[in-house]
């Protein structure tokens, strides 16, 4: 409570009591079951990523991850959530929207809630169970989802046939 009381009047959590600074190289490094890079791209690097000590990444950032980070980290076992998964809330309710918008509809907050998680299980389970299928990692998992639906549609369609 305290802490949010701070962040509430400063703005900033820095300066907080009984706070060690920590920077943003160490903050990455930490000893943790989780790491959620949320901010910028391109931070765990070739460079920091044999440091990355977390269990699981999960991508909140767009493209926090370099290339050859990511083999890193599938090479130390570390689970990273692809961003293009992790993140897509946000471009999900812009879809909704959109129907919305399209359709005349107004979906109360709930629904639309309801409507995103159902979405956002669905792909994670849809994910996890093609990389578990053919044994890659769920960036690897997620691409390869999504070149399918895509030549499903132009197959569908009679593009390219």
């Amino acid at each position: 409570r305290d802490l949010l009381e701070h962040v509430r009047t400063r703005h900033t959590v820095v300066g907080f009591r009984n706070a060690e600074p920590i920077n943003n190289p160490e903050l990455l490094e930490l000893d943790v079951d989780f790491l959620i890079p949320a901010a910028t791209e391109n931070q765990i690097t070739r460079s920091n990523a044999d440091r990355i000590r977390a269990r699981f990444i999960l991508e909140g950032a767009n493209g926090p991850t370099t290339l050859e980070a990511d083999a890193v980290l599938e090479r130390k076992g570390i689970i990273v959530v692809p961003d293009i998964l992790a993140n897509a809330g946000g471009v999900t309710v812009s879809y909704f929207e959109w129907v919305q918008n399209r359709a005349g509809l107004y979906w109360t907050e709930t629904e639309v809630y309801s409507r995103l998680q159902t979405v956002l299980e669905q792909a994670f389970q849809d994910v996890y169970q093609m990389a578990g299928q053919y044994r890659v990692s769920l960036r690897t998992a997620a691409y390869m989802l999504g070149l399918q639906r895509v030549e499903e549609v132009y197959r569908l369609r009679g593009i390219y046939a």
